[in-house]
């Protein structure tokens, strides 16, 4: 099969005629001679169809959560998603698009925002959202920064219980600025875990609270009597969500009294990815709309009377001057919020509240049989949702490993290196994970403490 060459010599002769150059090799005269074209040690050349079957080697090397069975969370969830998600978010009407920042958007690319929106909305339990950010990590750094602008305060406040990769992102976006920013603490106990009391943090100069629900170790909190006891301070209580399933059988953010709410969309029926892309699902009182960065599509009339969608709000530097911009988000994760809108459309209340329901009972089957086991403990409290933190006999990295010599998946390092978390576990569960499945980790990891 003969290999595919982009031009012939005969065109590449006509380019360099018409830019005046006798020679190919004078388009480098202003690289170093020895630099310019240096001996590479590279094999022969491969045809199409040699790629291919060099490429599918490759791939073969790796393991999918298709093949094993996967008990990992930690921010990333493998949850099951209709075939029809990824159909529409391959149509080449959206897959093709440009990418989709500009006035000149196409009307069913904005009402695909529209309606994503109007999804997340429903979703975190509050009046506006945007068209996306980049992932649900990111959705907070944002959030803390919008807390700032509309308090005028540089004192953040961030749960010990946030997901410490979230929190490290937080620390980014803040980096050049001059804000004081406070972790409550978080240990292992022999009874479990536990944390300080978020609320004594917060004082006149704080400008925003940040919880998770459930939080990174799979606990659902309490939060009853929070945003209270923040506004009372005038600081803003910003609520994050890791697994957006939970909000299928849990109260939303806005019951909670949010000001803010935060959301990875990963687990609303976009694929692991090996960590992305993803979408960032992002929403607020109205009352802070304007602060809200990134995008907002809207719906209107056109002069017919006709139903229509604009750019509502673009507070970013390139559509209004730069001092005035709230972020420097480049553009939405639209063609994965329309994946969001497809999964959260196809399942409905019913079909996310099923996926939720399945997704907690396996984890409550599987932590009682875990927690059975000799050498092991449950170190979340309860009510948990999907996932759980156990001790067990064997350093964090060994276990895991052992258990990858079974062919099972599980096991995240979240807080490698912190005192009292050296011997645990962070295990996950979804409605894909049969009982079968389960009933072959507990085995395996009696087996390999044994």
């Amino acid at each position: 099969m003969p290999s595919f060459t982009q031009l012939t010599p005969e065109d590449r002769q006509a380019m360099l005629r018409t830019i005046g150059v006798d020679h190919v090799q004078r388009l480098f005269d202003d690289v170093p001679a020895d630099s310019r074209f240096p001996a590479l040690d590279l094999p022969p050349a491969l045809t199409e169809l040699e790629a291919g079957r060099y490429m599918d080697q490759l791939a073969a090397l790796n393991t999918s959560v298709k093949q094993w069975p996967c008990f990992i969370g930690g921010g990333a969830y493998n949850h099951y998603s209709p075939a029809a998600v990824g159909h529409i978010m391959a149509q080449p009407q959206f897959s093709t698009a440009y990418t989709p920042y500009q006035p000149e958007v196409s009307q069913g690319t904005l009402q695909a925002s529209f309606e994503f929106q109007s999804l997340v909305c429903e979703l975190l339990g509050l009046d506006v959202a945007n068209d996306s950010v980049y992932d649900g990590a990111s959705a907070v750094g944002e959030a803390v920064l919008m807390a700032q602008r509309i308090t005028r305060r540089d004192r953040v406040v961030l749960a010990g219980s946030l997901h410490p990769q979230w929190r490290e992102v937080v620390r980014a976006y803040l980096a050049a600025r001059d804000v004081e920013i406070v972790t409550s603490s978080v240990a292992v106990t022999p009874s479990g875990v536990t944390g300080q009391r978020i609320s004594e943090l917060v004082d006149a100069h704080t400008a925003c609270v940040v919880v998770q629900q459930p939080d990174v170790f799979g606990h659902v909190r309490d939060l009853n009597g929070l945003a209270e006891a923040i506004h009372a301070e005038g600081a803003l209580l910003i609520v994050a969500v890791a697994e957006p399933t939970s909000l299928g059988i849990l109260k939303s953010p806005g019951q909670w009294g949010a000001d803010i709410a935060t959301a990875e969309g990963q687990p609303l029926g976009l694929p692991l990815q090996f960590g992305g892309p993803w979408a960032g699902l992002m929403a607020c009182r109205a009352d802070y709309m304007r602060q809200l960065p990134g995008r907002i599509s809207g719906q209107t009339t056109d002069q017919a009377g006709q139903r229509g969608f604009v750019l509502t709000l673009q507070a970013r530097e390139q559509h209004i001057r730069r001092e005035k911009a709230t972020s420097n988000i480049c553009t939405s994760q639209t063609l994965l919020a329309i994946g969001v809108t497809a999964y959260l459309s196809l399942m409905g209340r019913a079909g996310l509240r099923e996926a939720a329901r399945q997704s907690h009972a396996k984890a409550v089957y599987a932590a009682e049989a875990i927690a059975a086991l000799n050498g092991f403990s449950l170190l979340t409290p309860r009510p948990f949702y999907n996932e759980f933190l156990v001790r067990t006999p064997l350093e964090t990295a060994e276990l895991r490993h052992r258990l990858v010599e079974r062919r099972i998946l599980a096991g995240v390092p979240l807080f490698h290196g912190v005192d009292g978390f050296e011997n645990t576990q962070l295990l996950a569960f979804t409605e894909q994970n049969t009982r079968a499945e389960i009933d072959d980790l507990v085995q395996a990891l009696a087996d390999v403490t044994r």
